[in-house]
């Protein structure tokens, strides 16, 4: 188990109880959440949090390192405790999103000399096998953008 108060604090982030409550959210649900899920789940053992603080957090412990932002479906992002690089496939029928092991995309051979990469995110978009078992892939009830 991880020690939260510590994490937060070798990554420059000052605990208070929201942020670690959003913080232990994040890493015993691996979901990959928007802030809308994390204030649903947190919001009702915690009155006085408000979704500016649970986005402020987020986009606070992202920014940090702590955590990793998510653009995986237009207009929304989601938010992963796993911070190791890692790529992702998003179901477009059912909207889960999914840890794959690290995709190796050899893109760094194309960059111009002395360029450094700092972070690739590599997202698959699809329909995953539960909708295809329900024959929702026939049907777009997502739009792939």
């Amino acid at each position: 188990m991880v020690d939260i108060q510590r994490y937060l604090t070798e990554h420059g982030v000052k605990p208070s109880v929201q942020r670690l409550a959003i913080m232990e959210y994040l890493h015993s649900h691996r979901t990959h959440p928007t802030v809308e899920d994390i204030y649903s789940a947190l919001s009702p053992s915690m009155p006085t949090l408000s979704k500016t603080t649970v986005y402020n957090t987020v986009y606070l412990l992202a920014a940090s390192g702590a955590i990793s932002r998510l653009d995986i479906e237009s207009g929304t992002s989601r938010f992963d405790a796993e911070t190791v690089p890692h790529s992702h496939f998003y179901c477009r029928c059912c909207g889960r999103v999914t840890d794959l092991p690290a995709a190796d995309t050899g893109l760094g051979a194309c960059l111009p000399a002395g360029c450094r990469v700092e972070s690739l995110q590599v997202n698959f978009t699809g329909v995953c096998s539960d909708c295809c078992g329900k024959g929702l892939d026939k049907t777009d009830k997502k739009p792939n953008v």
